[in-house]
């Protein structure tokens, strides 16, 4: 089974290639019905987190950034609550959420110096495509426990991160102090039972670091054994 590097023969510096470049890279490197399997793995092994500050212009189109929140809806979700959401915050809102960001600061610490004020506000302003996401530890059926609706709500912004991958961006998840603050809440209107979890930034890759070295699967992975208990590997 042959692994396609993905994004597909990427533009020198990191960048991003056209739509149209990449559906000609794609066809000239389709694998057989019978290698799905390979595109997966590539897809999934070329994701890599790269921070906003390294995500610049452009970001997704409309069409893009549908099939993107799209994605989620295919996550796994017990009860059918779908026991998260997303928040857009376009540039003209920026500016509301630097506010806060820099509010939560001094909340912190007032005797916070103008220039980490002012690198708390300039974190609202980076990369293209910028959404909250939100837990709803409440919402449906009450038996339906927080850590299930989290891991839903994990796999849901995976599935976007990968797709955002396959159209050749760069995505990141950030949090941070500011996600629970009293001002926050009250901007993204949260209800008594949600909870911010972390931001999803999205856009065109300006640099990037080397890929990490990521651990093999017998590292966290073990077997229970009927006679021998918990076996290491599998």
């Amino acid at each position: 089974m042959s692994v396609i590097p993905w994004p597909l023969d990427p533009v020198r510096g990191g960048g991003r290639r056209s739509t149209g470049a990449l559906k000609h890279a794609m066809i000239e490197h389709m694998p057989s019905a019978d290698d799905t399997a390979g595109l997966a793995a590539a897809l999934i092994q070329s994701r890599q987190t790269i921070l906003p500050k390294r995500l610049g212009a452009p970001g997704p189109n409309v069409a893009e950034l549908a099939a993107i929140l799209q994605s989620a809806a295919h996550a796994p979700d017990h009860g059918q609550l779908t026991p998260w959401r997303f928040v857009l915050v376009p540039d003209t809102s920026r500016t509301l959420l630097a506010d806060v960001f820099a509010e939560a600061l001094l909340e912190r610490d007032p005797d916070a110096a103008p220039e980490q004020v002012e690198q708390a506000r300039e974190k609202a302003y980076r990369s293209p495509v910028l959404l909250l996401a939100i837990v709803d530890g409440e919402r449906g059926d009450a038996d339906i426990e927080l850590a299930e609706r989290m891991v839903s709500a994990g796999c849901a912004i995976q599935n976007m991160l990968l797709m955002a991958t396959a159209q050749g961006y760069g995505s990141a998840l950030t949090s941070g102090k500011a996600l629970k603050a009293s001002r926050l809440r009250a901007l993204f209107r949260l209800a008594p039972g949600e909870q911010a979890l972390c931001f999803v930034s999205i856009g065109t890759v300006v640099s990037r670091k080397g890929a990490r070295l990521r651990p093999t699967a017998s590292s966290y992975v073990s077997t229970l054994d009927e006679h021998r208990g918990i076996l290491p590997g599998f």
